[in-house]
C-alpha cells in the first residue's frame, strides 16, 4: 500500500475501527464489488463518521507495464468499516506522471 495517514492521534473513526482495519476493508469491498484487484491505498483520511481512501485499481493491463491503465477509486466507509459508496475519480496509464 502506497501511503496512508489516519491524520488523529489514535487513527480510529468514531467507533473505533483503527486506520490499517479501514485500510484492509476499503480494499476487500471494493474488490468485491468491481471484480478486480485494487493493487495500492494512495490515501486513507478520517471523517466525522467514518472513512475515505482513494484506492488504485489496474483497469487495462498492457504490455509494457508502462501503458497499463489504472483508475482511482474514492470509497467512503461508515465508523464500522462498511463500504458506503464509492466513485471513479480518474483514469491514467501506469507511466504517467502528475504535474502541478
Amino acid at each position: 500500500m502506497a501511503e496512508h495517514s489516519s491524520g488523529s492521534g489514535s487513527g480510529r473513526g468514531d467507533h473505533g475501527t483503527t486506520a490499517p482495519v479501514a485500510l484492509r476493508r476499503a480494499v476487500e469491498q471494493l474488490g468485491e464489488l468491481i471484480g478486480k484487484t485494487p493493487e495500492s491505498v494512495s490515501a486513507l483520511q478520517p471523517r466525522d463518521e467514518g472513512w475515505t481512501a482513494d484506492v488504485e485499481v489496474v483497469e487495462v493491463q498492457r504490455i509494457p507495464d508502462t501503458t497499463s491503465v489504472l483508475a482511482s477509486y474514492r470509497v467512503t466507509l461508515d465508523a464500522d468499516g462498511a463500504l458506503l459508496g464509492y466513485e471513479q475519480r480518474r483514469r491514467y496509464t501506469r507511466g504517467q506522471i502528475d504535474r502541478e
